[in-house]
């Protein structure tokens, strides 16, 4: 059977990082990196993640804002929100909740936030920093980010000439994870759904992302032995052998399968999940450091 990654533990070591280092931080004369959450809206699954970081934030010994705001707040409103923010010394860390309301550009509320105070990673000074490979200035949206750590735990962090394929093409996960796998000198493909014969390309992977969103969709025969499997997706089914009505948390990848062909893969809940959350307040922390002209601490 494979190792199982577990992200828990590798997230609350940089939890733990970041408090040591946040405590260095103000040894130093600085003041405590300040990290704001703005969400708009009710939505409950948001609401979930939004109090997590903010507990987080806390927990860290951050500076935790938080700005709850109605659902029909104008776009124009909430850009004015965001330029008090980046005005504002105190924060570090901007983070916009997603979804917005239907009637505001995500968009264009993303790319309002200063790009070193954007510890999402979302702006596109900051995506083009990645893609060049400038990461000692670039902040990495957070999920990438932390799968990357996961990958040097199992493999080290010299990955040269190690096959990479990432399935899914998205902006958030599966772009920045490609860039930061061609950073640790990998040979990347960035597969999706038109991909020809994907499970014949998934085979050749020696660490195989899986960000698609489809549950279980990377059968163990994708797998080639020994791969490192990181999976992204976390889907909510029906699990009818619990009870009617039932569901539970599965990943992309068929786990079961996976396990008994990967040498190491992240289990669904319990691998990458908790390393986003972790990162952001890494981000956060680096956010501080950058500001106090001080060399951004590695993780």
């Amino acid at each position: 059977m494979a190792e199982l990654i577990d992200g828990k533990s590798v997230a609350e070591g940089v939890v733990r990082r970041v408090k040591a280092l946040t405590i260095e931080l103000m040894e130093k004369g600085a003041h405590k990196p300040g990290l704001a959450v703005v969400i708009v809206g009710e939505d409950p699954a948001s609401q979930v993640y939004v109090a997590s970081k903010s507990r987080t934030a806390k927990e860290c010994g951050f500076h935790s804002v938080q700005h709850t705001l109605p659902a029909e707040i104008s776009e124009q409103e909430l850009l004015a929100i965001i330029g008090e923010l980046n005005a504002d010394a105190s924060i570090n860390g901007i983070l916009v909740q997603l979804p917005l309301p239907g009637h505001i550009d995500a968009g264009k509320v993303i790319q309002a936030i200063a790009p070193q105070k954007d510890v999402d990673g979302f702006h596109f000074i900051n995506v083009g920093k990645l893609g060049t490979g400038e990461l000692e200035t670039a902040f990495v949206p957070c999920t990438p980010a932390g799968s990357m750590l996961l990958i040097e735990r199992v493999r080290g962090k010299d990955l040269s000439g190690l096959n990479a394929v990432v399935v899914g093409r998205s902006n958030i996960v599966g772009k920045p994870m490609a860039n930061l796998l061609l950073a640790a000198n990998c040979t990347v493909t960035v597969a999706h759904s038109r991909t020809r014969d994907l499970a014949a390309l998934a085979r050749t992977a020696d660490i195989l992302v899986a960000a698609v969103g489809r549950p279980e969709m990377v059968r163990g025969d994708w797998v080639k032995p020994g791969a490192t499997v990181i999976d992204v997706g976390i889907n909510r089914i029906a699990a009818p052998e619990k009870g009617e009505g039932k569901t539970r948390l599965v990943g992309d990848v068929a786990y079961a399968e996976a396990a008994e062909i990967a040498g190491a893969i992240t289990p669904v809940p319990g691998g990458v999940g908790p390393m986003t959350i972790a990162m952001l307040m890494a981000n956060t922390l680096a956010s501080a450091f950058l500001a106090a002209g001080l060399k951004r601490p590695s993780f």
